[in-house]
């Protein structure tokens, strides 16, 4: 027996595309055009928008891990003697790709009278670099001219242009901890001089931290064979929490450990609440657009009430009724709907291209590099996205045409006859 489709759906598709020459159909049809231009426009948006948010939150995670770690120990009490066994015990987890070592302290650094406050980082350029990705954002030199008893520093590019140093300067660095002597308590000062230059693009980082060699760093804070702590690194940066809870329990009571989640919590934090925010303001578009509808249906009923008595005298009951309006509506949306995701995903897959085609057209930069870290708008599309805005979108197209339909399945026969 072959398959017959419900005369309800050919009726909802009928009135959707009816046209009648002289009538008000034609308007009603162009109502229906525009909630269906309206709902992808605003789904396109919302697509667009969050990819774009994706992208920064990505840009701004790789920048920050570029120079932090996935994951840290520390000695419970500042400083961790033992540190090769820790590695060591480390290192035989399967999520720990590399571990450094590193001494993290503060320090003044003075120039030719410009005096900056900075966070002075010993490392190991060996195993820094494979912890970290300081070789791709150097500017001048590389990490292997930190060599020990050298007293080489490499500065961020910020903190270089503060001091106005350049390569090769000489800068001295003046520790906190003083030095006892029978007159007083002096600072303890060393000359560096300047091997190279790095910018991350994070303001935080190349206006404050100093990288130098590790044994200096120990030399000059009288720290012994001691570090701050170790560096890790894992192969997939959002398993760091799961990693470290592991790791805690085969260390001793005395280390510390902690996670990228954990030191940058606040940051990460409000950058998600951000996208929260944008994805509920932008979701009302979307309401708007889908709440045209009802405006359409509305009419269209008004219009069609002469065709729902009839239809009603023919048999044809309220529920029935209810399920052809349901469907015009629904019909709208679902067009709309797919329009703005076929759109909005195109446009979020090749935003590197479409908006730098924009500036050339137009003249214009939407983010200058002379004030912007960040100057070109990223795009990260997540297909998670994309299922919720469309659930949400096609929810809300349900939605609207709920009322609407029941006003059309109350219309009384008789009434609607009278006139006609």
């Amino acid at each position: 027996m072959a398959f017959q489709t419900p005369y309800e759906v050919l009726i909802g598709l009928r009135y959707t595309a009816a046209r009648k020459p002289g009538g008000g159909n034609r308007f009603i049809s162009f109502i229906s055009l525009i909630s269906m231009l309206g709902l992808a426009l605003g789904v396109a948006a919302l697509i667009v928008v969050l990819s774009v948010m994706n992208g920064f939150q990505k840009e701004l995670r790789t920048r920050i891990l570029g120079v932090a770690s996935h994951a840290q120990i520390m000695g419970a009490h500042g400083d961790l003697a033992n540190w090769p066994a820790a590695v060591e015990n480390v290192t035989g987890h399967p999520r720990v790709v590399a571990a450094a070592p590193y001494v993290q302290q503060q320090a003044l650094l003075s120039l030719a009278g410009q005096v900056r406050g900075a966070l002075v980082r010993g490392i190991l350029p060996a195993a820094e670099d494979r912890v970290a990705d300081f070789a791709r954002h150097m500017k001048v030199g590389s990490l292997e001219r930190l060599q020990p008893g050298e007293f080489g520093i490499i500065l961020g590019a910020e903190l270089a242009f503060a001091l106005r140093a350049f390569e090769g300067d000489k800068v001295a660095l003046i520790a906190p901890q003083g030095m006892v002597t029978p007159a007083a308590v002096l600072p303890r000062m060393k000359q560096f001089t300047v091997v190279g230059i790095f910018e991350v693009g994070m303001f935080e980082f190349d206006s404050g931290l100093a990288l130098v060699r590790m044994e200096d760093a120990q030399r000059l804070y009288q720290m012994g064979d001691t570090v701050s702590g170790v560096r890790l690194k894992l192969d997939d940066l959002f398993a760091a929490p799961r990693v470290v809870r592991e790791l805690a329990m085969g260390l001793g009571a005395d280390l510390r450990v902690s996670d990228w989640t954990r030191t940058h919590a606040n940051f990460f934090r409000a950058v998600q609440i951000e996208k929260n925010m944008m994805f509920l303001i932008l979701l009302l578009i979307v309401a708007v657009a889908a709440f045209n509808i009802v405006s359409t249906l509305v009419m269209t009923v008004q219009d069609k009430r002469a065709d729902i008595a009839i239809l009603r005298t023919l048999g044809a009951g309220p529920r029935s009724i209810l399920a052809i309006f349901v469907i015009q509506g629904t019909l709208i949306g679902v067009i709309g709907l797919i329009l703005g995701v076929a759109g909005g995903v195109a446009l979020a897959l090749n935003v590197e291209t479409v908006v730098p085609f924009l500036e050339r057209l137009f003249s214009v930069q939407f983010l200058a590099k002379d004030v912007y870290y960040i100057s070109d708008l990223p795009s990260d599309l997540h297909w998670s996205d994309v299922r919720i805005i469309a659930g949400s979108s096609f929810a809300l197209t349900v939605l609207a045409t709920i009322y609407p339909s029941w006003r059309a399945a109350r219309v009384n026969p008789a009434e609607a006859l009278r006139y006609e």
